[in-house]
């Protein structure tokens, strides 16, 4: 049983959307959820080019997402873990709605607080540029959230949404500690030891997720796995280090598979380019860890956070 933290799904949906089909989610079953994937955040993330309408861009694809949904037999919308607990009883696979990127809140807390009611409960502070909130990993400048950001935390722990530090520079991640003390997650990233990436984790950002009894999941894009072969090896090598690093109650999955979306087609790590090869992860993964250690890590620790913060 999977519990991805971090799926780009909604774009593809909202692309399939407005060519003119229907029921993307029952279509793409097989393809996209089959190997055991029960849970999973449905992250809508703002394309650079539309950053300037990004409210009305963001709302577009969450309706596409909402409709999607209620076309479905196999999919429900779940924002309390007892839902989503009772949806997989139901044998329907529970989706979690997740934001990229604050760019759709843009500096509203009424804004955030209405995505909230339509179902927000994973909030990535940033993408990797620089938003309202505070500054992405990619910003040539160094500033950690702004005033707003902390704003934003706050109104976060009060309506019960997990705050994601994925994509967010090492000023802003620290700032981020500093103003909450509820658990965090970085829901897809990996360890900048292994592989040297702005986007990966220091062993003291990783250690201090932990220390919150947050959760990092492992990210399956190539050039965060492994500059130069990036295969399944390398990918489970990532999890065996950061568990050996902050304890196996720490590390989860966080695939951000990209290979269905234009521009990104065909970037995947060797041996697990998409779902269908998840039942392998879990083979290696079992090969490394005790029964219960997989457990925690593909779904229960992820399940732990999610039913602290949002209840």
């Amino acid at each position: 049983m999977i519990f991805d933290a971090h799926s780009d799904l909604p774009t593809f949906i909202y692309d399939e959307r407005v060519n003119g089909r229907t029921r993307v989610l029952e279509e793409n079953f097989e393809r996209f959820f089959a190997p055991g994937i029960k849970a999973r955040v449905m992250a809508i993330w703002t394309r650079p080019e539309r950053r300037n309408n990004a409210t009305l861009y963001g709302l577009e694809v969450l309706n596409s997402l909402l409709k999607d949904i209620e076309e479905s037999q196999r999919f429900e919308l779940v924002t309390r873990v007892d839902g989503m607990k009772g949806a997989i009883k139901e044998g329907r696979v529970a989706l979690w709605i997740g934001l990229e990127g604050g760019e759709p809140i843009g500096e509203s807390l009424d804004l955030l607080e209405a995505f909230y009611r339509l179902g927000l409960r994973v909030l990535t502070l940033t993408w990797s540029l620089r938003n309202a909130i505070g500054d992405g990993v990619f910003e040539r400048t160094g500033g950690g959230l702004t005033n707003f950001g902390v704003e934003v935390v706050g109104k976060a722990e009060e309506l019960g949404i997990v705050i994601d530090l994925s994509h967010i520079n090492e000023a802003g991640f620290w700032d981020a500690l500093d103003v909450t003390a509820f658990p965090v997650i970085a829901s897809h990233s990996n360890a900048r030891s292994l592989c040297d990436s702005r986007r990966n984790l220091t062993d003291e950002q990783i250690k201090a997720i932990a220390e919150r009894d947050g959760v990092i999941g492992a990210v399956a894009i190539p050039s965060f796995v492994n500059k130069e072969k990036p295969t399944l090896e390398r990918y489970v090598e990532h999890i065996a280090y950061m568990v050996d690093l902050a304890g196996y109650r720490h590390v989860g999955l966080g695939f951000d598979f990209v290979y269905y979306l234009p521009g990104w087609s065909g970037r995947s790590i060797e041996g697990f380019e998409d779902e269908s090869k998840i039942p392998h992860l879990v083979e290696r993964l079992s090969e490394t860890f005790s029964e219960r250690e997989v457990e925690a890590i593909t779904f229960k620790n992820f399940e732990r956070v999610f039913k602290r913060v949002v209840g």
